[in-house]
């Protein structure tokens, strides 16, 4: 696989990561597309196929495995695996476009290995765990059971920031989107030159 620049934003659930690559997609001078991730999840709410994720079956997901269709995957919990198929990259990058993604801290860092020198990996860093739980509640997408395995899962995923090109603080969320944008044109800038 060869083709245009990756941009990855990682971050634990509820840290705005979903906020600011929506932000950085209506910037048209970035020319970026966003990856839609496949998952085995069930939908929540209005999420719709194709759009916000390729819903498929888990057999479905395991034979793209077998078949090794991603460009990386995780089960995130327990049969709920998400992953980037190879397809959905190429697909963007023969568009000529930019590819960004809101992915897993695994899968962040998974795609930065395999293209280090084409890639930007962001680490959206939250105020605090407890801004997060509160966040994930006022989503009302999920039970408390789910809030706390998400929020039990977000103090390892903050563990792995300084494994990412830069950490944005989202403190405040105008300032994390004017930072992000900044960081994002520097980046596509700055390869072209070279």
């Amino acid at each position: 696989m060869k083709g245009g620049k990756l941009i990855i934003f990682s971050a634990p659930s509820g840290s705005g990561k979903t906020t600011i690559v929506r932000h950085l997609l209506e910037k048209n001078d970035l020319n970026l597309a966003f990856s839609i991730s496949a998952t085995s999840r069930p939908r929540r709410g209005k999420e719709k196929n194709g759009e916000h994720y390729y819903f498929i079956s888990l057999s479905e997901f395991k034979r793209h495995i077998k078949n090794d269709d991603f460009l990386e995957w995780e089960e995130v919990y327990r049969d709920n695996f998400y992953g980037t198929l190879k397809t959905e990259v190429e697909r963007l990058w023969a568009e000529g476009k930019n590819v960004i993604f809101d992915i897993d801290v695994v899968g962040g860092l998974r795609i930065k290995k395999k293209f280090p020198e084409q890639t930007l990996a962001v680490f959206v860093k939250p105020p605090s765990v407890d801004e997060l739980k509160i966040r994930l509640k006022k989503r009302s997408t999920e039970s408390d059971d789910k809030i706390n395995m998400r929020i039990a899962k977000a103090s390892v995923e903050l563990a792995t920031a300084p494994q990412f090109d830069r950490i944005i603080k989202n403190y405040d969320l105008d300032t994390a989107l004017d930072e992000s944008y900044k960081l994002v044109q520097e980046f596509l800038a700055s390869k072209k030159e070279s």
